[in-house]
């Protein structure tokens, strides 16, 4: 059995383990192969976040690129979205983060761009992985003499991104006068973030922008927001704005140290940009995990909601597909897709920093624009999944619930032998009663493990 390579964000696993050297070797010289034929400039950009182990991926991967016949730019640690910017800024084949995001230091992954700037798709990434498992080609396909590739470091590329992140921000508007408290995750963004504020005007507080290898996403930034409600109190900061370990995704804390719903900040700041008429498409997209108040709300301004499967790069397909810049996930990842190719943390923050100025208001007011309905999220074991298509009595199980106006969402888990139900709607009480009407349909018709 040929060992599966790419999960739903690129390649990723225990550094050192599933995510060895020889593996990151082989895969660098397979992707080298592949972008190859395509090549124009026979460049290739790799950036990374703050784990330790971004040293041993980052020099495979040079090694691997080199032994192919590419040209390395290493730009060491940037943004998830930095890399695919500078990735078409600065006309390379493709681009490559050495990043798990949000997850503990013990985990790194791969990630790679093309040469806009845009995440592979599922396609590519095949092609890659056949390449990957092809030792005849893989070996036939190393270059010798002076086809051998360079690698070179450049630190001069931040200035390019800070530029560029700057100019999504509204001309007309500072941040002086605003106090904001910045958690770096000890990530990707400890240096870029502060100076992007700090240049705008803002009063900054940076905290856990001290990476030591092990310490990104620990207790800290987009994982962990409540820690920095009580600075925010303490410094009397007007707003939090926590990143993860890449720098991607965005929680935003009000003044009040409360941590923002992130459906009620696509709300805001989908609203605020149709306002402002920034907003393509008349529509929104978001996942099938975001709230049914966010749809009532939007479609009260007369704004569409488009529902994508669970990851941005679902949300970015059905955004290309309907011709919409704005969506993103509950999360935090949050897509503006006139300034950012994929979720930008940074770029985010400087749209809801642009929302709150503009309102005069505070964080805690614009950023609540609706209430959410009530949620229920039941997970059960299960020993098999039966296809749900295949279940019989759901669809009648279900008509009544949808009836009353109830949003159902039923799925197996990705990773896991589990059955997901969600449900939501106005009333508490139908919600719950409902639920415990779909847990013993579901124990009746599954094998559920006990």
């Amino acid at each position: 059995d040929l060992m599966k390579l790419f999960g739903t964000d690129g390649v990723r696993g225990k550094a050192g383990d599933f995510l060895d050297a020889i593996t990151v070797l082989k895969l660098a010289k397979a992707a080298g192969i592949y972008f190859r034929k395509h090549s124009t400039t026979k460049k290739i950009l790799v950036g990374k976040d703050t784990r330790r182990s971004g040293y041993m991926i980052e020099n495979a991967l040079v090694s691997g690129l080199t032994a192919v016949g590419y040209d390395v730019i290493q730009i060491g640690p940037m943004p998830t979205p930095a890399i695919a910017y500078l990735t078409e800024s600065m006309r390379c084949d493709a681009g490559i983060m050495i990043s798990a995001s949000h997850n503990p230091y013990e985990d790194n992954g791969i990630k790679f761009f093309d040469n806009h700037g845009n995440k592979l798709n599922t396609t590519c990434e095949k092609a890659i992985e056949t390449i990957f498992n092809n030792d005849e080609l893989m070996q036939n396909e190393q270059v010798t003499g002076r086809n051998i590739g360079a690698s070179k470091r450049i630190d001069d590329v931040i200035g390019r991104y800070i530029v560029s992140i700057k100019s999504s921000f509204p001309r007309d508007l500072n941040l002086s006068g605003l106090r904001i408290v910045l958690d770096c995750a000890n990530g990707a963004a400890y240096k870029v973030g502060p100076t992007i504020l700090q240049e705008l005007g803002a009063d900054v507080i940076v905290v856990n922008n001290k990476p030591d290898g092990f310490n990104i996403n620990e207790d800290c930034g987009a994982m962990h927001p409540e820690h920095i409600g009580k600075l925010i109190r303490e410094y009397r900061a007007d707003i939090g704005l926590a990143l993860d370990g890449d720098a991607d995704r965005l929680v935003i804390i009000d003044e009040k140290g409360e941590v923002v719903d992130g459906d009620k900040l696509i709300g805001a700041l989908c609203n605020y940009l149709n306002e402002e008429k920034l907003l393509r498409g008349n529509g929104c997209v978001a996942t099938v995990m975001s709230n049914k108040a966010l749809e009532d709300y939007l479609s009260s301004k007369g704004i569409d909601l488009f529902r994508s499967d669970v990851g941005d790069k679902y949300v970015l397909e059905v955004m290309k597909e309907k011709g919409i810049n704005f969506g993103g996930e509950q999360s935090g990842h949050i897509i503006f897709s006139d300034t950012a190719k994929t979720g930008d943390g940074l770029a985010s923050a400087l749209q809801v920093l642009a929302l709150i100025l503009k309102s005069g208001k505070k964080a805690s007011e614009v950023l609540n624009p609706f209430e959410l309905y009530p949620q229920i999220l039941h997970n059960m074991k299960v020993i098999e999944k039966i296809p749900l298509e295949k279940i019989k009595g759901l669809e009648e199980l279900l008509k009544p619930i949808r009836e009353k106006g109830m949003r159902d969402l039923i799925r197996y888990s990705g990773t896991e032998n589990k059955i997901r139900l969600l449900l939501e709607g106005k009333n508490k009480k139908d919600v719950e009663d409902s639920m415990e009407i779909l847990k013993s349909f579901f124990k009746k018709v599954l094998w559920i493990e006990s």
